[in-house]
């Protein structure tokens, strides 16, 4: 199978490491390893201080799934397989998918959770948003048939930042639920809820025949380790994905599994650091954008999440602009060519501390 080219990829190893801002990064500010090893508590530190550089288990050291699990309310470690969240898309699309099957997947979206599937063959509807980045169930109801395979759904999203209400939930899981389709439920920014009384369960919690992924890229920042999960109350479909990993990395980081078990064990560190500088970014943003109103059409404040898509009002596709952005400014901006949805939208980052100063030297060349 020849496999498309990863345009959002792509895009950011030709800016990412020499543009002086990233604005439109989707994930927040790492943090330092002194940070995570001060953090440690419930024996951790014994565990790090004793590592060896050996193989691990496959599915993921116990004591990890173990603190995985309790994220969840039905999740139990065996529910639980730790990979990186790539592999696990991968994975999914290739164990879960032949060709002629029928998905349906959001849009726009990060392209791995379709692009494999399209090029296998399989056949894919869109649930878009509406003019103001809403999406609407009941949009994704008319996508949705018996002959459906799979739904990929992803909240919070990645790029509105949407997030659904507790009864927009429901109705997707109805949705879902008609025909007994399988829903893969990316949540890799869970619990990044900008009001923490809006947060919803993981999907997984609320339908069987969910696959949740989530990791600590985006809502632990976290991003170098490179580990993720997927959990799931179907264990074929597990024992599948476990066994497909055996071709590709076989095995975790030994180093990054125990540094994950000290940021889930200790979250409040990480989560609500990064969520208090997503609330200030926020309304740095909104400032920038009431001052230049010439240049958005619209922005929706995300309610969830570190992105948001921002509408603006070119001349020239929206690719064009940022690459005269970036050379300009210094300040790196993610056009909506890169999420095959249009030419007049820009992914906004809130995630990093640089966010006033990108803005100043975006506003100096606007």
């Amino acid at each position: 199978m020849i496999i498309s080219s990863f345009k959002l990829e792509h895009y950011f190893a030709k800016y990412e490491f020499n543009a002086k801002y990233l604005l439109s990064s989707s994930d927040c500010d790492g943090f330092s390893l002194n940070y995570v090893l001060s953090s440690a508590e419930h024996g951790e530190l014994e565990l790090w201080n004793s590592l060896t550089l050996g193989y691990t288990e496959s599915e993921g050291h116990f004591l990890l799934r173990e603190a995985i699990s309790r994220h969840y309310n039905s999740i139990k470690p065996d529910d639980v397989f730790v990979l990186s969240p790539g592999e696990a898309n991968y994975i999914l699309m290739q164990t879960q998918l032949d060709p002629g099957d029928h998905l349906v997947c959001m849009r726009p979206s990060y392209q791995s959770l379709y692009q494999i599937a399209k090029d296998k063959g399989c056949v894919i509807h869109f649930w878009e948003p509406d003019d103001k980045g809403l999406f609407n169930p009941d949009d994704l109801a008319k996508l949705v048939n018996e002959k459906t395979k799979l739904i990929v759904v992803n909240f919070p999203h990645n790029p509105t930042g949407y997030y659904p209400t507790r009864e927009e939930l429901n109705r997707v899981i109805e949705i879902a639920s008609r025909h007994n389709t399988l829903l893969f439920s990316d949540e890799m920014y869970h619990k990044l809820v900008h009001n923490p009384a809006l947060l919803n369960d993981s999907l997984c919690d609320l339908y069987d025949n969910t696959v949740s992924l989530w990791g600590m890229a985006k809502s632990f920042g976290l991003a170098g380790l490179r580990i993720g999960w997927v959990t799931s109350h179907n264990k074929k479909l597990l024992g599948m994905m476990k066994h497909f990993k055996d071709y590709l990395t076989i095995c975790n980081s030994a180093t990054s599994e125990v540094l994950s078990m000290i940021a889930l064990n200790n979250s409040e560190r990480f989560i609500e650091v990064n969520l208090q500088k997503i609330r200030a970014n926020k309304q740095i943003f909104q400032a920038f954008v009431e001052k230049h109103t010439e240049l958005f059409d619209y922005y929706i404040e995300p309610g969830a999440g570190s992105t948001a898509m921002v509408k603006v009002r070119l001349q020239e596709p929206a690719l064009n602009y940022a690459e005269k952005i970036v050379k300009e400014s210094g300040v790196m901006l993610v056009p909506s060519e890169m999420f095959e949805y249009g030419d007049q939208h820009f992914r906004i980052g809130f995630g990093r501390s640089s966010m006033k100063d990108a803005l100043a030297a975006w506003e100096a060349v606007i």
